[in-house]
């Protein structure tokens, strides 16, 4: 990890369609840097975001690849090329094998749209609401061989209101997304966030399993 004075933190981005997580990132990168975008999609939009702002992309189509540890084997050797302090997921729609996270394991994180624990995997919002739920929102955790089990590193919630379908709660948690992800980039890039076999921890103290306890400006 980049010690707290080294604004130099490399970051490798892995996306698989939009890029607006991705966008945010490049917007407010202070204690880091995205050296590269890779995806697993050619045509998408986010490797256009990234070579607007003058980032490296890699496309690494996984349907060329006889399994998911070849292809991960590949990706692995590719960002390991750039050299990275930290890999962030942003919308990377590939589950990744258990080697690929034990070899980025403590500078790999991920974005989920729920207030984990709750709702890990897909159609978060809708199970929401089928829940009767009075608050959604979204979660960055290191990732471990767990599926979005991995130690939680800082939420932000969204009020769930009467007339909300799916559509109009992910609307409003993707904005909390896009304050919440490189917050907490950056504070990885001043060295402030670890993880060890005890969990993750800010400041050298263990973070609680909700993670950061966000001041309201921080996360509104």
């Amino acid at each position: 990890m980049s010690n707290p004075n080294d604004t130099d933190c490399r970051v490798v981005v892995l996306i698989s369609g939009n890029g607006s997580n991705l966008q945010a990132l490049i917007d407010n990168a202070e204690s880091y840097q995205v050296v590269a975008t890779i995806s697993n999609k050619a045509d998408v939009y986010g490797l256009d975001r990234a070579r607007e702002a003058g980032i490296d992309t890699v496309v690494i189509d996984h349907r060329q690849y006889p399994s998911r540890e070849a292809f991960d084997q590949v990706l692995a050797d590719t960002i390991d090329g750039y050299l990275p302090d930290l890999v962030v997921l942003a919308g990377f729609m590939r589950i990744l094998s258990d080697g690929f996270v034990q070899r980025f394991k403590g500078r790999l994180i991920n974005i989920h749209p729920s207030l984990l624990p709750k709702y890990p995997g897909l159609d978060t919002h809708q199970r929401a609401l089928d829940a009767g739920d009075s608050e959604a929102g979204c979660s960055v955790h290191f990732v471990t061989e767990e599926l979005d089990g991995g130690p939680c590193i800082a939420r932000a919630s969204v009020v769930i209101e009467a007339q909300d379908d799916a559509d109009a709660l992910a609307a409003r948690t993707l904005v909390q997304e896009h304050r919440l992800y490189p917050l907490v980039a950056n504070w990885f890039g001043e060295g402030r966030l670890a993880l060890s076999a005890k969990g993750a921890s800010f400041d050298g103290r263990p973070l609680p399993a909700t993670g950061h306890p966000l001041d309201s400006e921080q996360a509104d």
